[in-house]
């Protein structure tokens, strides 16, 4: 039975799925060995300045990650930058519905109580990008290294950044 299990997380993971139960698992595993010191999350250098400016602007920062939440506050919970959670205002997973439908991202703007129109979502994921969007929520495909390549279409559809230093977002205030 523990080998059958074994073998099911292995093919999951093989494709890539994004099942709730598999990214609990990962979550678990995490926590491992974070709270151990063990692992540090790592973000590229533009994020935890831009994130901070934000904040400071008076804006709102959610994670939508199909990561499940305890792994989202385990990441920045103990990152090389430090516990920067205070910097998150709220997180969410793939409870809340699959990334790559729409009605998700309206649950979100409910659970939030923004107009889904008010929300920027960040993404390297064109199918979740198109979800959003569909909803009616602003999105910009940010392109890393280790990202996936979009197609030229895609690279003429989208607003693309390579840094969130990129973003100009007015105040919130």
């Amino acid at each position: 039975m523990i080998q059958a299990v074994v073998d099911n997380v292995y093919w999951q993971m093989s494709l890539d799925r994004k099942t709730t139960a598999l990214k609990q698992l990962q979550g678990h595993m995490w926590r491992a060995a974070f709270t151990a010191g063990r692992m540090k999350a790592e973000f590229f250098a533009d994020v935890v300045p831009a994130v901070r400016k934000w904040r400071e602007a008076g804006m709102k920062v959610y994670i939508y990650s199909s990561g499940s939440v305890e792994a989202q506050k385990l990441l920045f919970g103990h990152s090389t930058e430090g516990d920067i959670l205070e910097l998150v205002d709220g997180h969410f997973d793939t409870k809340i519905g699959h990334k790559v439908e729409s009605e998700s991202y309206r649950k979100i703007a409910n659970s939030i109580g923004c107009s889904t129109n008010n929300i920027l979502f960040l993404t390297d994921v064109t199918p979740e990008a198109s979800a959003a969007e569909e909803a009616d929520v602003h999105v910009a495909v940010v392109v890393r290294p280790g990202n996936a390549g979009l197609t030229d279409d895609e690279k003429t559809y989208y607003s693309l950044i390579t840094s969130f230093s990129e973003l100009y977002l007015p105040s919130s205030t």
